[in-house]
């Protein structure tokens, strides 16, 4: 099972920008499996954010973060990434990489996510 490992949270004013990291181990064919974002606040279920296929051919977002966030990886360094622009209090949330199985979509809901990172802590001030 893929080990995954966020990094890159942190607090931003609004407007700001911030990238966040997935590094995975665990020597698991990482290339072969999809990644997705998901982030989550108190009292909330964990939404969907972002998710890359395993062949980085297919990105989709969710409608709030569309036009500001971007998904890639890197799989020669086994790392996720999302990069946030335009940064709103809304945002503000923990932010959890996953991985679906392999050779499949990227997961959408967290009923689908094979493996979980620790999560990591954005927050926008106004």
């Amino acid at each position: 099972q893929v080990k995954l490992v966020e990094s890159g949270g942190g607090l931003v004013q609004a407007g700001g920008s911030l990238r966040l990291s997935c590094a995975a181990s665990g020597g698991t064919f990482f290339s072969t499996y999809p990644m997705s974002w998901f982030r989550q606040v108190p009292g909330k279920e964990r939404e969907f954010v972002a998710g890359i296929g395993w062949k980085t051919t297919s990105t989709y977002y969710a409608d709030s973060v569309k036009g500001r966030f971007t998904v890639s990886r890197d799989n020669a360094k086994t790392t996720g990434y999302l990069q946030m622009n335009s940064l709103k209090p809304e945002d503000t949330a923990v932010y959890f990489c996953a991985t679906g199985s392999r050779f499949r979509d990227y997961p959408t809901r967290p009923a689908n996510v094979g493996s979980w990172g620790q999560g990591t802590q954005v927050t926008v001030s106004s």
